[in-house]
Order: structure tokens, then sequence, then C-alpha cells
């Protein structure tokens, strides 16, 4: 009977003992940007150059469910294109996205059909392309009236 009671008592202490322990803090490593391609936007009416981006580009399916997430940060001329290998209506949310965004949705022409202006970090509200796409460009928040890019102009890219 003393041997049960002290086998609890043992038990409860290391159980105890192992939740007071300071818990070690988990680091992640720095997701660095890597240039996959080169992106241009032309306006509309003029086919003139409004912007070029290096690109980071996510076709497969890891990379396209992941995307941004979890970088601290991207250059002014930094963007990432996501090419999906179908044409339809397409969702993205910010979870585990630390990063303001301006999410760009592009047709198969490769005319810019909508957009998402300034989505905030971590929200995890559904965000849609509200009409069939096949890409996505993905830019830090606030470039694209910067820029004054708009519906209808068309990007030209180039993978490495």
């Amino acid at each position: 009977m003393i041997m049960r009671y002290l086998s609890i008592v043992l038990f409860v202490l290391t159980v105890i003992s192992c939740k007071t322990q300071n818990k070690k803090e988990i680091k992640t490593a720095t997701i660095e940007f890597k240039k996959e391609g080169e992106l241009s936007i032309l306006q509309r009416e003029t086919d003139s150059l409004l912007v070029h981006f290096d690109i980071e580009i996510a076709d497969t399916d890891y990379e396209t469910q992941t995307g941004l997430m979890y970088r601290e940060s991207m250059e002014q001329n930094q963007g990432m294109l996501f090419i999906f290998p179908d044409v339809a209506m397409h969702y993205f949310y910010m979870k585990n996205t630390e990063i303001p965004l301006d999410i760009i949705y592009i047709d198969d022409a490769r005319k810019i059909a909508s957009f998402q202006k300034n989505a905030r970090p971590n929200d995890e509200t559904s965000l849609s392309s509200e009409v069939p796409i096949k890409y996505v460009l993905e830019v830090n928040a606030g470039l694209s009236d910067t820029l004054g890019i708009q519906v209808g102009d068309s990007i030209a890219f180039t993978k490495k």
C-alpha cells in the first residue's frame, strides 16, 4: 500500500515539475526572398511599363499553400507570383502572413482582373478573386495604388 502511495506521489511530483519548468522558446529560421523570375506590369491603354518586380514563383501545392507566410518583410521591388494549373475562382487568406499585402488577381490572358488591397496580417478572412483567374501576384500593401495599377493592365513575366 505504501509503495502504491509513493508511486502516485512520485508521479504527481513529476507532472508538476514538468509543467513548471521554463519552456524553451522555439525560434524559426528567417525565410529569405529567392529570385526565380521577373515580372512587369504594363498599362492597359498605352502598353507602357508601370513597374518591374523581381519575383518568387509559387507553382507547387506546397508553395501555393504557404505563399509568403512567416516572412518578416519584403522589398518594394519584390513580389510572389502564384501560377495555378487551372482557371477558376481562387481564395486567399493571410493566416501566418506577417506583412500587409495587395493581392492582385490575374486572368489567363494575363490581364489584371481584380484586387484585394491592404490585406491585413494574420487575418483568416477568405479573400476571393471574384472572377475566374490563373495567376495571383502578391506585393507590399499600398503599392497598387501608389503605382496606379488598374483592372485591365497586363503582366509579362519570365522564369529564371
